[in-house]
């Protein structure tokens, strides 16, 4: 069975359960320190660093550095907070966040009247970008840390690059084995860092006070005007600061906003500002430390208790950016964006903990070539930025979609915002593009990558879907002329079908060749929803069409797995179809595609790639957790 390319449930689903239910404040508060700001909360490793490169012609001066922290500050104030915390997070579905959640919340709430190409090529597209953030992120992040060690001692340097691989393949190498146990301890790792890096900044701040003055916009205005063209090429660095925002509103379902929000105000914000002003404070006096300011904030002896938590800080980082990339790709499956993928769930009572080894591995070798070809975080950095930046103005095109069309916000409160966060992504885009051919390049190209992948799925389902329904027989066009008149079997079939209302292929494939029918038909409809999570009152729509036919659709949210034999035995509790699993047979059917432009469709070389999706992704037996010596298949070509 295909699943369909959209469905709106007749069932009413009810709300998802929110993620504060059962856990305390506090304890959400805590755990989102350690998976929704593992990435941003390490920016300081590199960020000062960066905007301090050589190529920006940017000096130790105090107009330079004030500058600087400054428009950290402000990036905070604005895109983050204002953005992010007080508008985003209330663009949620059900509780949940993220681009596909975005995009499954306007197609629901506005229907034909939603922009649908660009608002499907935004989300796709958000999605593409956030892969490849998946692959940059645990690479700068882990070889960030590592790089202390030069400061250490110069002897280490030829190892950084091994080391920080071992560390990575490890990382991916445990992913199998689950998070659960080891994401309790995300939380108070994060705290002790968040904690530490403040101490650093302060022990500096206390020597040089008036940098606290360094958060007054004006030094942004002094910092612009001392050198237009290199001030602006900087705004490229001075998003790494702000890397891992769009995680406090893909994180949303699992710690709910409110808690994400406190986090963010009362500890990350002054903990990084703390550390910032203190690097700039610090290299006010010692401009000898812009190699690496940040693990010059501490005398020697204590450059090794901060290389364990500052390297420990960007695991946590790679495993949640990583964990997210489980989560996404599963909803890119859910909402027929992707093929179907060996999900593998790695705890019993948490719903979010799953592994999908085709995604890991694959990020694997990715993160692997990047730490190889670029050697240093420095040069990745380009990279990194773009992909961020681009996210996030997408984000900021769908967002308004919702302010406008959905809160229906007055003009003029929705018009300033939208002109002040599209101009401020658009500035910090521009910028990074400056830098194309020095790494900006890499998210730009794995994104169209990606993006063609799930287009060409999305598209061959379509396509495919229509093809099978041309010339089909309505269900009860075949129920008066035929099914009283076949010979039938007992116990019960159950053909999973793209249509409801229709005959499936592989029932005709089955009447052709064996010519019997069993005395009960089941067919089939699985519908994913634009919703993360159904109510299971809700799940089912049962219909008895007579003859000892039924009609049965099962609805689903998009972050939910399928269980058919589950539920469809809780279906037929209380009707007059009985299920018995050790006379219920599945049947499915199995396309082999060709490629053909004898066939108006897509371009050839997109058919041969979406027949290889096709012929890679996991059967529908497992996907379904259908049992195995109760299933058959049954196959026929086709052209699309």
């Amino acid at each position: 069975m295909k699943q369909p390319d959209s469905a709106v449930s007749t069932a009413s689903p009810a709300p998802s359960p929110t993620p504060a239910h059962g856990t305390s404040r506090a304890a959400l508060t805590l755990g989102a320190l350690g998976v929704v700001f593992g990435d941003i909360g390490t920016s300081p490793l590199y960020a000062l660093q960066a905007t301090l490169d050589p190529r920006y012609h940017l000096s130790t001066t105090i107009t330079d550095l004030y500058g600087i922290v400054s428009l950290i500050f402000w990036a905070f104030v604005f895109v983050v907070t204002v953005k992010y915390v007080f508008i985003v997070m209330r663009c949620d579905n059900k509780g949940e966040g993220g681009s596909l959640a975005l995009y499954a919340l306007i197609n629901r709430e506005l229907g034909a009247r939603a922009p649908q190409r660009l608002l499907l090529t935004g989300a796709l597209f958000a999605t593409a970008l956030f892969f490849a953030d998946a692959m940059l992120t645990p690479a700068i992040s882990v070889i960030s840390a590592v790089e202390g060690l030069g400061v250490v001692s110069s002897a280490f340097k030829p190892w950084i690059v091994t080391i920080a691989l071992a560390i990575l393949i490890g990382l991916f190498a445990i992913q199998s084995r689950g998070t659960d146990k080891v994401g309790r301890l995300f939380g108070p790792v994060m705290l002790v860092y968040f904690a530490t890096i403040a101490a650093m900044g302060i022990t500096h701040i206390v020597q040089t006070p008036e940098v606290v003055g360094a958060l007054n916009p004006v030094w942004m205005v002094r910092f612009f005007a001392a050198h237009p063209l290199f001030s602006f090429l900087s705004l490229g660095a001075i998003v790494y600061a702000i890397t891992g925002t769009e995680a406090l509103y893909a994180d949303m379902g699992h710690f709910g906003r409110v808690p994400i929000t406190i986090a963010w105000l009362s500890i990350c914000v002054p903990a990084l500002m703390l550390n910032y002003m203190g690097q700039a404070a610090m290299l006010l006096k010692h401009p000898e430390f812009v190699d690496n300011p940040f693990f010059h904030m501490v005398p020697a002896h204590l450059t090794i208790p901060l290389l364990v938590i500052a390297t420990l800080a960007t695991i946590i980082a790679s495993q949640a950016v990583i964990s997210g990339a489980f989560s996404v790709t599963q909803q890119a499956i859910q909402l027929g964006f992707l093929p179907r993928l060996r999900i593998l769930h790695t705890s019993s009572h948490a719903q979010g903990q799953i592994y999908i080894p085709a995604i890991n591995w694959t990020l694997a070798v990715m993160v692997a070539l990047l730490v190889i070809g670029f050697q240093a975080s420095a040069a990745m950095l380009p990279a990194y930025g773009l992909a961020v930046v681009a996210t996030m103005l997408i984000t900021t095109l769908m967002q308004y979609v919702v302010v406008f069309r959905i809160w229906r916000a007055p003009v003029w409160r929705g018009v300033v915002g939208f002109l002040t966060f599209i101009a401020i992504d658009s500035v910090l885009l521009a910028s990074g593009l400056a830098k194309l051919f020095e790494g900006a390049w890499f998210p730009i190209a794995v994104g169209l990558a990606i993006f063609t992948l799930l287009t060409t799925w999305s598209t061959g389902r379509r396509l495919m879907r229509e093809s099978m329904l041309e010339g089909s027989l309505p269900l009860t066009v075949f129920i008066q002329s035929t099914a009283a008149s076949v010979h039938r079997v007992r116990g019960t079939a159950v053909f999973l079908s793209a249509s409801p209302d229709v005959l499936p292929a592989a029932l005709l494939h089955n009447l052709k060749h064996n010519q019997v029918l069993h005395e009960r038909v089941v067919l089939l409809t699985v519908q994913v929803e634009d919703v993360p999570q159904l109510d299971p009152a809700t799940r089912a729509e049962f219909h008895a069409e007579g003859h000892g036919f039924y009609r049965m659709v099962l609805h689903y949210g998009f972050m939910e797995d399928v269980d058919i034999p589950r539920d469809l035995a809780a279906a037929c509790t209380g009707t007059d179809l009985t299920f018995e699993p050790l006379h219920t047979s599945y049947f499915l059917s199995r396309q082999k595609l060709i490629a053909s432009c004898a066939v108006p469709g897509m371009a050839l070389w997109r058919e041969r790639l979406f027949a290889w999706m096709l012929k890679a992704s996991e059967s529908a037996m497992d996907f379904f957790k259908l049992p195995t010596n109760r299933v058959v298949e049954l196959g026929s070509q086709l052209k699309i």
